[in-house]
């Protein structure tokens, strides 16, 4: 259906203008140019969008522009505590990605040791879910303003990776009812 609100949603913007989209995109082509060694990897997207959502949204309009700027600092900043994540080379070191799902593992192995037998009993590795969960820091979880609030007190941390586990790990004793009673499939859905 097309109606005239719809319509202008489409409309072509006016000169000097961009779409945020064109902004995001700038920030990781430029990110990626000046790493090399990481470029762009899929799902840096999903970092950047909550940061330039709230620089580009700051009720603050002479702050709001310089919201690409902002948001560029504060993505190169992140990825320097966050890039080991996106290196595959580094994947099995203690500083990868592999390290770290285990870790949500051996911490949920600390918390609730029956939910953490029932998932190994059943095969579900963390790889399956908690990938994901790591790299895009909850991201794609949650809605926007949660991500927002979440990572509000993640960058307050200075163990903000142990408080990222831990959220990992409540994640999974919340729904511990369903995931001892589930079988694989439906864990997996679950978790996923």
């Amino acid at each position: 259906k097309t109606t005239p609100s719809s319509l202008s949603e489409y409309e072509v913007l006016p000169n000097g203008c961009e779409a945020h989209w064109e902004v995001v995109e700038r920030i990781l082509f430029i990110y990626a140019k000046l790493n090399p060694g990481i470029a762009y990897v899929q799902g840096m997207n999903e970092i950047v969008g909550p940061l330039y959502y709230t620089f580009a949204t700051d009720p603050n309009s002479e702050w709001k522009e310089h919201a690409e700027a902002d948001t560029f600092f504060c993505f190169t900043n992140l990825m320097a505590e966050i890039r080991d994540n996106f290196i595959k080379s580094l994947d099995d070191s203690q500083c990868g990605i592999t390290y770290k799902m285990e870790k949500v593992y051996s911490t949920l192995k600390e918390k609730d040791v029956e939910l953490y037998l029932k998932l190994q009993e059943q095969n579900i590795k963390p790889q399956f879910f908690a990938f994901r969960w790591l790299t895009l820091l909850l991201s794609q979880e949650f809605l926007l303003p949660d991500v927002i609030r979440i990572w509000d007190s993640l960058f307050a941390d200075d163990k903000r990776f142990d408080f990222l586990l831990l959220v990992c790990c409540a994640m999974l004793t919340l729904i511990r009812d369903q995931l001892l009673e589930g079988d694989f499939t439906l864990n997996m859905r679950l978790l996923q």
